[in-house]
Protein backbone atom coordinates (compact mmCIF):
# COMPACT_ATOMS: atom_id res chain seq x y z
CA UNK A 1 0.00 0.00 0.00
CA UNK A 2 2.77 2.29 1.13
CA UNK A 3 4.95 1.57 -1.58
CA UNK A 4 2.16 1.78 -4.14
CA UNK A 5 0.95 5.05 -3.26
CA UNK A 6 4.53 6.32 -3.30
CA UNK A 7 4.85 5.11 -6.31
CA UNK A 8 1.87 7.05 -7.57
CA UNK A 9 2.30 10.20 -5.96
CA UNK A 10 6.07 10.79 -7.63
CA UNK A 11 4.64 9.46 -10.41
CA UNK A 12 1.97 12.40 -10.25
CA UNK A 13 4.85 14.62 -9.78
CA UNK A 14 6.61 13.63 -12.41
CA UNK A 15 3.57 14.02 -14.72
CA UNK A 16 3.03 17.74 -13.37
CA UNK A 17 6.93 18.29 -14.01
CA UNK A 18 6.84 16.90 -17.55
CA UNK A 19 3.44 18.79 -18.27
CA UNK A 20 5.30 22.03 -16.92
CA UNK A 21 7.86 21.24 -19.38
CA UNK A 22 5.85 21.44 -22.69
CA UNK A 23 3.81 24.14 -21.62
CA UNK A 24 6.60 25.88 -21.83
CA UNK A 25 7.58 24.53 -25.00
CA UNK A 26 4.36 25.07 -26.29
CA UNK A 27 3.15 21.74 -26.38
CA UNK A 28 0.10 21.34 -24.25
CA UNK A 29 -0.18 18.10 -22.02
CA UNK A 30 -1.75 15.15 -23.36
CA UNK A 31 -5.46 15.10 -21.94
CA UNK A 32 -7.05 11.43 -20.17
CA UNK A 33 -8.87 9.38 -22.55
CA UNK A 34 -12.82 10.13 -21.66
CA UNK A 35 -14.58 6.30 -21.54
CA UNK A 36 -16.69 4.79 -18.96
CA UNK A 37 -17.05 1.43 -17.04
CA UNK A 38 -20.40 0.16 -17.03
CA UNK A 39 -21.40 -1.30 -13.89
CA UNK A 40 -24.03 -4.69 -13.07
CA UNK A 41 -25.98 -2.89 -9.65
CA UNK A 42 -26.64 -0.16 -7.97
CA UNK A 43 -23.72 1.70 -6.33
CA UNK A 44 -22.63 0.05 -2.88
CA UNK A 45 -19.59 -1.69 -2.09
CA UNK A 46 -19.75 -4.18 -4.46
CA UNK A 47 -18.11 -1.96 -6.65
CA UNK A 48 -15.60 -0.30 -4.49
CA UNK A 49 -12.28 -1.22 -5.69
CA UNK A 50 -13.53 0.72 -8.39
CA UNK A 51 -14.25 3.77 -6.56
CA UNK A 52 -10.91 3.51 -5.44
CA UNK A 53 -9.45 2.81 -9.08
CA UNK A 54 -10.80 6.10 -9.41
CA UNK A 55 -9.92 7.81 -6.50
CA UNK A 56 -6.38 7.33 -6.43
CA UNK A 57 -5.76 7.29 -9.93
CA UNK A 58 -5.01 4.09 -10.81
CA UNK A 59 -6.49 4.57 -14.19
CA UNK A 60 -3.69 5.80 -15.64
CA UNK A 61 -4.07 7.78 -19.11
CA UNK A 62 -8.14 7.50 -18.55
CA UNK A 63 -10.88 9.51 -17.21
CA UNK A 64 -13.42 6.89 -16.35
CA UNK A 65 -17.06 7.57 -15.53
CA UNK A 66 -18.34 4.89 -13.49
CA UNK A 67 -21.90 4.30 -14.77
CA UNK A 68 -24.40 3.08 -12.78
CA UNK A 69 -26.14 -0.25 -13.22
CA UNK A 70 -30.03 -1.37 -11.66
CA UNK A 71 -32.75 -3.01 -12.44
CA UNK A 72 -33.85 -0.73 -15.46
CA UNK A 73 -30.28 -0.38 -16.50
CA UNK A 74 -28.48 -3.69 -18.40
CA UNK A 75 -25.05 -3.89 -19.00
CA UNK A 76 -24.49 -5.45 -22.56
CA UNK A 77 -26.42 -2.43 -24.96
CA UNK A 78 -24.26 0.36 -23.79
CA UNK A 79 -21.28 -1.79 -24.33
CA UNK A 80 -22.54 -3.13 -27.70
CA UNK A 81 -23.69 0.88 -28.76
CA UNK A 82 -19.93 1.81 -27.19
CA UNK A 83 -21.20 4.11 -25.25
CA UNK A 84 -19.30 1.98 -22.16
CA UNK A 85 -15.81 0.43 -23.34
CA UNK A 86 -16.28 -2.40 -20.75
CA UNK A 87 -19.02 -3.52 -18.66
CA UNK A 88 -19.41 -5.64 -15.80
CA UNK A 89 -21.50 -8.39 -16.28
CA UNK A 90 -22.10 -12.51 -15.87
CA UNK A 91 -21.22 -15.64 -17.83
CA UNK A 92 -24.99 -16.57 -18.06
CA UNK A 93 -25.92 -12.93 -19.46
CA UNK A 94 -22.96 -12.79 -21.40
CA UNK A 95 -24.11 -16.42 -23.23
CA UNK A 96 -27.26 -15.17 -23.16
CA UNK A 97 -26.13 -12.16 -25.23
CA UNK A 98 -23.63 -14.17 -27.42
CA UNK A 99 -26.28 -16.21 -28.18
CA UNK A 100 -28.59 -13.14 -30.00
CA UNK A 101 -25.34 -12.34 -32.18
CA UNK A 102 -23.57 -9.90 -29.56
CA UNK A 103 -19.58 -9.62 -29.98
CA UNK A 104 -18.73 -9.99 -26.52
CA UNK A 105 -15.76 -11.51 -25.09
CA UNK A 106 -14.96 -12.12 -21.06
CA UNK A 107 -11.94 -10.73 -20.47
CA UNK A 108 -11.59 -10.84 -16.75
CA UNK A 109 -13.39 -12.52 -13.66
CA UNK A 110 -13.91 -10.46 -10.64
CA UNK A 111 -15.79 -13.21 -8.46
CA UNK A 112 -13.93 -16.26 -8.80
CA UNK A 113 -16.61 -17.78 -6.67
CA UNK A 114 -20.52 -17.47 -7.77
CA UNK A 115 -21.96 -15.56 -5.36
CA UNK A 116 -25.48 -17.69 -5.50
CA UNK A 117 -26.67 -19.04 -2.40
CA UNK A 118 -29.20 -20.62 0.05
CA UNK A 119 -30.17 -19.10 3.05
CA UNK A 120 -31.60 -20.49 6.16
CA UNK A 121 -32.19 -20.41 9.84
CA UNK A 122 -30.19 -22.71 12.32
CA UNK A 123 -33.58 -23.83 13.26
CA UNK A 124 -34.14 -25.44 9.95
CA UNK A 125 -31.00 -25.24 8.33
CA UNK A 126 -30.02 -25.95 4.39
CA UNK A 127 -26.48 -26.71 4.57
CA UNK A 128 -25.68 -28.84 1.34
CA UNK A 129 -28.26 -29.78 -1.52
CA UNK A 130 -29.33 -33.31 0.19
CA UNK A 131 -31.28 -30.82 2.59
CA UNK A 132 -33.45 -29.31 -0.01
CA UNK A 133 -35.91 -32.17 -0.86
CA UNK A 134 -39.15 -30.97 1.85
CA UNK A 135 -38.03 -27.42 2.13
CA UNK A 136 -40.19 -24.32 0.47
CA UNK A 137 -37.89 -22.33 -0.57
CA UNK A 138 -38.39 -18.75 -1.54
CA UNK A 139 -37.30 -17.24 -4.79
CA UNK A 140 -37.75 -15.46 -8.19
CA UNK A 141 -39.11 -17.90 -10.99
CA UNK A 142 -36.78 -16.64 -12.81
CA UNK A 143 -34.03 -18.49 -10.97
CA UNK A 144 -35.94 -21.94 -11.52
CA UNK A 145 -33.08 -22.86 -13.85
CA UNK A 146 -30.59 -21.71 -11.47
CA UNK A 147 -31.56 -23.96 -8.89
CA UNK A 148 -32.72 -27.20 -11.33
CA UNK A 149 -28.75 -26.82 -12.40
CA UNK A 150 -27.69 -27.16 -8.62
CA UNK A 151 -30.27 -29.92 -7.92
CA UNK A 152 -28.61 -31.58 -11.45
CA UNK A 153 -25.11 -31.16 -10.34
CA UNK A 154 -25.82 -32.72 -7.19
CA UNK A 155 -28.11 -35.45 -7.93
CA UNK A 156 -31.19 -33.80 -5.85
CA UNK A 157 -34.69 -34.03 -7.49
CA UNK A 158 -36.07 -30.24 -8.12
CA UNK A 159 -39.54 -31.62 -7.97
CA UNK A 160 -39.38 -32.61 -4.60
CA UNK A 161 -38.52 -29.22 -3.00
CA UNK A 162 -41.77 -26.14 -3.24
CA UNK A 163 -40.97 -23.51 -4.96
CA UNK A 164 -42.43 -20.55 -3.67
CA UNK A 165 -42.48 -16.78 -5.56
CA UNK A 166 -41.12 -14.09 -3.53
CA UNK A 167 -40.15 -10.57 -3.61
CA UNK A 168 -36.30 -10.38 -3.00
CA UNK A 169 -36.47 -9.85 1.00
CA UNK A 170 -35.77 -11.99 4.02
CA UNK A 171 -39.05 -11.17 5.30
CA UNK A 172 -40.88 -14.45 3.66
CA UNK A 173 -38.01 -16.44 5.62
CA UNK A 174 -38.72 -14.67 9.09
CA UNK A 175 -42.45 -15.04 8.99
CA UNK A 176 -42.02 -18.39 8.38
CA UNK A 177 -43.80 -18.18 4.82
CA UNK A 178 -40.53 -20.36 3.48
CA UNK A 179 -37.88 -22.79 4.99
CA UNK A 180 -35.01 -20.87 2.73
CA UNK A 181 -34.36 -18.47 0.11
CA UNK A 182 -32.27 -18.57 -3.18
CA UNK A 183 -30.12 -15.00 -3.00
CA UNK A 184 -26.58 -13.97 -2.80
CA UNK A 185 -24.28 -14.68 0.05
CA UNK A 186 -23.24 -10.66 0.23
CA UNK A 187 -26.87 -8.88 0.86
CA UNK A 188 -29.98 -11.40 2.23
CA UNK A 189 -27.97 -13.02 4.63
CA UNK A 190 -26.34 -9.46 5.29
CA UNK A 191 -29.47 -8.33 6.03
CA UNK A 192 -30.23 -10.60 8.70
CA UNK A 193 -26.54 -10.52 10.34
CA UNK A 194 -27.15 -6.43 10.46
CA UNK A 195 -30.81 -7.12 12.15
CA UNK A 196 -29.59 -9.30 14.82
CA UNK A 197 -30.78 -12.65 13.07
CA UNK A 198 -28.67 -15.63 13.42
CA UNK A 199 -28.51 -17.59 9.56
CA UNK A 200 -26.87 -19.86 7.47
CA UNK A 201 -25.60 -19.60 4.32
CA UNK A 202 -24.75 -22.38 1.61
CA UNK A 203 -22.39 -21.12 -1.22
CA UNK A 204 -23.74 -22.90 -4.11
CA UNK A 205 -20.09 -22.40 -5.82
CA UNK A 206 -19.34 -25.07 -3.03
CA UNK A 207 -21.92 -27.85 -4.64
CA UNK A 208 -20.08 -27.61 -8.47
CA UNK A 209 -22.51 -24.69 -9.40
CA UNK A 210 -19.72 -23.04 -11.06
CA UNK A 211 -20.85 -19.35 -13.10
CA UNK A 212 -18.14 -16.16 -13.31
CA UNK A 213 -19.83 -13.66 -12.21
CA UNK A 214 -19.38 -9.96 -11.67
CA UNK A 215 -17.03 -10.59 -15.12
CA UNK A 216 -15.76 -7.95 -17.50
CA UNK A 217 -16.95 -7.69 -21.10
CA UNK A 218 -15.75 -6.24 -24.10
CA UNK A 219 -17.04 -6.01 -27.83
CA UNK A 220 -14.24 -8.13 -30.23
CA UNK A 221 -14.43 -4.56 -32.28
CA UNK A 222 -12.90 -3.00 -28.63
CA UNK A 223 -10.76 -5.22 -28.20
CA UNK A 224 -9.28 -5.00 -31.54
CA UNK A 225 -9.16 -1.27 -32.24
CA UNK A 226 -8.89 -0.04 -27.94
CA UNK A 227 -6.93 -2.54 -26.40
CA UNK A 228 -4.56 0.10 -25.34
CA UNK A 229 -7.16 1.86 -23.30
CA UNK A 230 -8.82 -1.78 -21.92
CA UNK A 231 -5.21 -2.64 -20.28
CA UNK A 232 -5.20 0.33 -18.98
CA UNK A 233 -8.69 0.22 -17.50
CA UNK A 234 -8.17 -3.44 -16.08
CA UNK A 235 -4.86 -2.64 -14.79
CA UNK A 236 -6.84 0.52 -12.60
CA UNK A 237 -9.14 -2.37 -11.76
CA UNK A 238 -6.21 -4.94 -10.33
CA UNK A 239 -4.55 -2.24 -8.41
CA UNK A 240 -7.97 -1.00 -7.36
CA UNK A 241 -9.47 -4.50 -5.79
CA UNK A 242 -6.08 -5.46 -4.60
CA UNK A 243 -6.08 -2.12 -2.26
CA UNK A 244 -9.42 -3.36 -1.54
CA UNK A 245 -8.53 -6.17 -0.27
CA UNK A 246 -5.80 -4.93 1.81
CA UNK A 247 -8.55 -2.55 3.61
CA UNK A 248 -12.20 -3.26 3.13
CA UNK A 249 -13.20 -0.77 5.80
CA UNK A 250 -11.25 2.14 3.90
CA UNK A 251 -13.32 1.10 1.02
CA UNK A 252 -16.60 1.24 2.52
CA UNK A 253 -15.84 4.87 4.02
CA UNK A 254 -14.83 5.84 0.49
CA UNK A 255 -18.26 4.16 -1.06
CA UNK A 256 -20.20 5.94 1.45
CA UNK A 257 -18.47 9.48 1.18
CA UNK A 258 -18.50 9.19 -2.98
CA UNK A 259 -22.37 8.12 -2.24
CA UNK A 260 -23.92 9.70 0.98
CA UNK A 261 -27.67 9.86 -0.85
CA UNK A 262 -27.83 6.12 -1.90
CA UNK A 263 -29.21 5.67 1.00
CA UNK A 264 -26.12 2.60 2.07
CA UNK A 265 -26.32 1.48 5.31
CA UNK A 266 -22.72 1.46 7.13
CA UNK A 267 -22.77 -1.79 8.94
CA UNK A 268 -24.30 -3.71 5.96
CA UNK A 269 -22.12 -2.28 3.54
CA UNK A 270 -18.93 -3.26 5.59
CA UNK A 271 -19.72 -6.64 6.46
CA UNK A 272 -20.68 -7.10 2.56
CA UNK A 273 -17.61 -5.95 1.81
CA UNK A 274 -15.71 -8.44 4.09
CA UNK A 275 -17.89 -11.23 2.47
CA UNK A 276 -16.74 -10.07 -1.03
CA UNK A 277 -12.95 -10.81 -0.34
CA UNK A 278 -13.33 -15.08 -0.44
CA UNK A 279 -15.56 -14.30 -3.54
CA UNK A 280 -13.43 -11.97 -5.32
CA UNK A 281 -9.65 -14.01 -3.81
CA UNK A 282 -8.55 -17.75 -4.15
CA UNK A 283 -5.30 -19.12 -4.27
CA UNK A 284 -5.43 -18.58 -8.40
CA UNK A 285 -5.67 -15.01 -7.95
CA UNK A 286 -3.13 -15.43 -5.39
CA UNK A 287 -0.74 -17.00 -8.05
CA UNK A 288 -2.03 -15.28 -11.23
CA UNK A 289 -3.25 -12.13 -10.06
CA UNK A 290 -6.95 -10.45 -9.77
CA UNK A 291 -9.49 -11.07 -12.65
CA UNK A 292 -7.48 -14.75 -13.80
CA UNK A 293 -9.22 -17.92 -14.66
CA UNK A 294 -7.61 -21.01 -16.00
CA UNK A 295 -8.87 -23.66 -18.48
CA UNK A 296 -10.10 -25.75 -16.07
CA UNK A 297 -12.38 -23.05 -14.82
CA UNK A 298 -13.77 -22.49 -17.84
CA UNK A 299 -14.56 -25.89 -18.52
CA UNK A 300 -16.81 -26.16 -15.31
CA UNK A 301 -18.68 -22.96 -15.95
CA UNK A 302 -19.22 -24.54 -19.63
CA UNK A 303 -20.88 -27.37 -18.16
CA UNK A 304 -22.45 -25.36 -15.40
CA UNK A 305 -24.29 -23.00 -18.34
CA UNK A 306 -25.15 -25.98 -20.59
CA UNK A 307 -27.27 -26.83 -17.75
CA UNK A 308 -28.76 -23.18 -17.57
CA UNK A 309 -29.41 -23.79 -21.61
CA UNK A 310 -26.47 -22.20 -22.65
CA UNK A 311 -24.09 -23.39 -24.46
CA UNK A 312 -20.38 -21.38 -25.43
CA UNK A 313 -17.06 -22.17 -26.16
CA UNK A 314 -13.87 -21.46 -24.19
CA UNK A 315 -13.09 -19.04 -27.06
CA UNK A 316 -15.86 -17.10 -24.98
CA UNK A 317 -12.87 -16.07 -22.74
CA UNK A 318 -9.76 -13.86 -23.79
CA UNK A 319 -7.26 -13.76 -20.85
CA UNK A 320 -4.82 -11.94 -23.16
CA UNK A 321 -5.41 -8.59 -21.62
CA UNK A 322 -5.05 -9.65 -18.05
CA UNK A 323 -1.79 -11.55 -19.46
CA UNK A 324 -0.96 -8.04 -20.11
CA UNK A 325 -1.94 -6.33 -17.01
CA UNK A 326 0.02 -9.07 -15.01
CA UNK A 327 3.24 -9.02 -17.01
CA UNK A 328 2.04 -13.46 -17.69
Amino acid sequence: MRTTASLTRRGLLGAGAAAMGLAALGRPARANIPVSLQLSWLHSTQFAGSYIAKQRGFYEGLDVTLLQGGPNAPVEPPVVSGTALVGISAADYTAAAVAQGAPFRIIGVAMQNNPFAIASLPANPVRSPADLPGKRIGMSLANTPVLEALCQLNGVDASAIEVVPTQYSPQPLLAGEVDCLLCWATDLPVAMTVQGVENETMLMADHGYAVHSQTYIVTEESLAERRAEIVALMAGEVAGWEAYRVDTAAATALTLEMFPDAGLDPEAQLLQAERQVPLMFSELTDANGFGWWTDETVAANIETLALLGREVTADLWDRSILEEVHGA
